[in-house]
């Protein structure tokens, strides 16, 4: 049993689906769901071992957190019904079903399901976006953004979302050695279709905890769209993700400003010469009038001392601002890192320039008072996670495996 993932809109879930091994069940089934008000064609023929073993992607998407699982099977065993509780299923229905008993099951699971929540406030934790922006074409953001979010994902065990709004020429994904998919373009083109679930099927794995969200789209297609899919991607992110990290092209900054309404943290990558800080300090006054509530940081990169346009104290005297962390030039590591398909702090964990953007995830860690001292967050798990199915299966002869309704 699932609730719709929105309540009231197009596109959610099904509040149920069950899987029956054999039509004297389904036969008995399918009037008491009709009475219940659900789509008796919802009734699937097929069991757990069939629906598991065949289509486990499938299954695994419906069961996620608060889905509650009924069970139906032909063995009177208790200590199977004890380990089907114990695994998270909430009830356990004996055959042959009897439309009473299997009626007041699913009252029953419903009533649960809809039963308030009650969440230790204390162990909540607050969600932090960062949108990381260049000044200038070239001058390491992407690099910086692809860093952060794998030192929040591996380092920090985060659940973390990157999303690369570079439609046309992002590099997030190419600088984790991924394929980017079409889930960005598709979220494009119809955003009405942004749900949680289609964020599980769009983003790409990158490690256990990081997902991103990129695109290579035609240089021929131009980016059609007023901005909708992007704020519902970042809503989406924020229920499934601990931490967001936008890399954001300067001219999206512009397209589309409503992109940092709910952002926590501003990164600003620039370089030491004249016209960075000409739009640094372009940049900072926008900022300032149409993000003040977001936490400003000021990143120097691709340092070297002596052979920039402008010194850090000129720039910094320009900027009316400190610089908040200097990167140095490492075209050595960066060539490193790009060779071994990993972003520049995974493929260079002990590099100067590594060591800077660390203490950048420091900073934008430090920007949630409720993040825990160590960052470390479990990650999101799915019902069917808990429950050791290939031992259950294994134990149990197909004639005797329990059903899921």
């Amino acid at each position: 049993m699932n609730a719709p993932w929105k309540a009231g809109t197009p596109g959610g879930r099904d509040p149920y689906q069950a899987y029956i091994c054999d039509d004297a069940a389904l036969d008995v089934l399918r009037p008491v769901v009709v009475e219940m008000g659900w789509a008796p064609e919802k009734c699937n023929k097929g069991g757990l071992r069939n629906a598991v073993l065949n289509d486990i992607n499938a299954l695994a998407e419906v069961c996620e957190p608060g889905t509650v699982v009924i069970a139906i099977g032909q063995v009177n065993d208790v200590r199977l019904y004890r380990d089907l509780l114990a695994s998270g299923i909430h009830d356990y229905l004996l055959k042959p079903l009897q439309p009473a008993m299997l009626r007041d099951a699913l009252v029953n699971a419903q009533a649960v399901f809809s039963a308030p929540k009650f969440a230790d406030a204390s162990a909540a934790k607050q969600h932090i976006s960062t949108a990381v922006i260049g000044t200038r074409g070239g001058v390491g953001a992407s690099t910086i953004a692809t860093s952060l979010a794998w030192l929040f994902s591996a380092e920090n065990k985060q659940p973390t979302a990157l999303l690369d709004l570079d439609i046309h020429f992002g590099t997030g994904a190419l600088s984790l050695d991924l394929e980017p998919g079409r889930g960005l373009t598709d979220a494009i083109e119809n955003p009405s279709r942004i749900d949680g679930l289609f964020i599980e099927r769009a983003m790409i794995r990158a490690n256990d905890n990081l997902a991103i969200l990129s695109a290579e789209a035609p240089i021929n297609m131009p980016l059609m769209t007023d901005g909708a899919a992007f704020l519902q991607l970042e809503e989406e992110f924020r229920h499934a993700f601990e931490m967001t990290v936008i890399d954001l092209p300067r001219n999206m900054l512009i397209n589309f400003p409503q992109l940092l309404a709910d952002v926590n943290v501003i990164v600003i990558v620039t370089e030491l010469t004249l016209a960075a800080a000409r739009d640094t300090i372009r940049m900072l006054s926008w900022l300032k009038t149409n993000a003040q509530h977001a936490q400003v940081i000021v990143v120097a990169n691709k340092v070297q001392p002596g052979v920039g346009e402008i010194s850090k104290t000129d720039f910094e005297s320009s900027i009316e601002r400190r610089i908040d962390i200097s990167v140095a030039y490492d075209l050595k590591s960066a060539a490193n890192a790009a060779k071994l398909g990993k972003t520049f702090c995974e493929a260079n964990r002990a590099s100067k320039a590594s060591v800077a953007v660390r203490d950048i995830a420091k900073a934008v860690m430090g920007a949630s008072d409720v993040a825990s001292e160590d960052g470390a967050a479990p990650a999101k798990k799915s019902l069917l996670g808990k429950i050791d199915l290939k031992s259950m299966l294994s134990k149990k002869s197909p004639a005797t495996a329990p059903s899921a309704a």
